[in-house]
């Protein structure tokens, strides 16, 4: 069985807990396309579901599968929110914006009473920052700004390289939101909350990847079967 088909069963199993009149967080990245998928088909068959995007990938591939779609705005509260994980630890603490998708995925999670994360199994690590620490910042004073990350990074006991994020063709990535990402890549994140607090200071930061106390539960798929953390249902 291939990390695909372990994306499948953590995603049907996050299915499971979907309720007829949800209001639902839907998640950006590859696990997460396979629960809108599986949504899609429930809705097709008359499920009803009202659901807040937090990308605009998804946004297309839900409206494309008939999902009846909110905004924030319009549903300011929501039940569940469904979501992958580049990484995760055995607290909940994870690292996520592999998809680029990181400030929209965490102000849809702070508005859900419950976060489901859904991975394979080789999300989990005991230290997160094997996965390097994706940054959102403003494109005014980039230098600036990463001088700065860098020094709230050594403050919290971390130490690696900076690097902006670009696309296939060498440009710049620009996010949904119109900023630019740095990748810390650290190794190890030995104090994640007071790393997490030192980003949140600095100005040009928008938003960080580090996501602490939002995860409820997580599904993770393995070769073994599924391993449930936290609180799922």
């Amino acid at each position: 069985m291939n990390a695909d088909d372990l994306k499948k069963q953590a995603a049907a199993r996050a299915l499971e807990l979907v309720r007829p009149g949800m209001r639902l967080g839907l998640g950006t990245g590859s696990t997460a396309k396979h629960f809108v998928d599986l949504l899609g088909t429930k809705v097709a068959s008359g499920f009803a579901v009202t659901c807040v995007a937090t990308s605009e990938a998804t946004q297309a591939q839900a409206v494309s599968l008939g999902i009846p779609m909110s905004t924030l705005d319009e549903t300011p509260e929501l039940d569940l929110t469904v979501d992958g994980a580049d990484e995760l630890d055995p607290q909940l603490r994870l690292i996520k914006g592999g998809g680029a998708a990181l400030l929209r995925e965490k102000i849809v999670a702070a508005a859900s009473a419950r976060m489901i994360v859904i991975a394979d199994d080789g999300k989990l690590v005991q230290k997160l920052g094997r996965f390097p620490l994706p940054i959102e910042v403003v494109p005014f004073g980039l230098e600036a700004t990463r001088r700065a990350v860098a020094e709230a990074i050594a403050a919290s006991g971390s130490a690696g390289k900076i690097s902006l994020r670009q696309r296939a063709d060498g440009s710049t990535l620009v996010t949904d939101g119109g900023h630019f990402i740095l990748d810390a890549h650290l190794g190890a994140i030995e104090r994640p909350e007071l790393l997490a607090q030192a980003l949140n200071m600095v100005p040009g930061v928008v938003e960080h990847g580090l996501f602490i106390g939002l995860a409820t539960g997580a599904i993770l798929a393995g070769a073994d079967g599924l391993k449930l953390l936290g609180k799922i249902e």
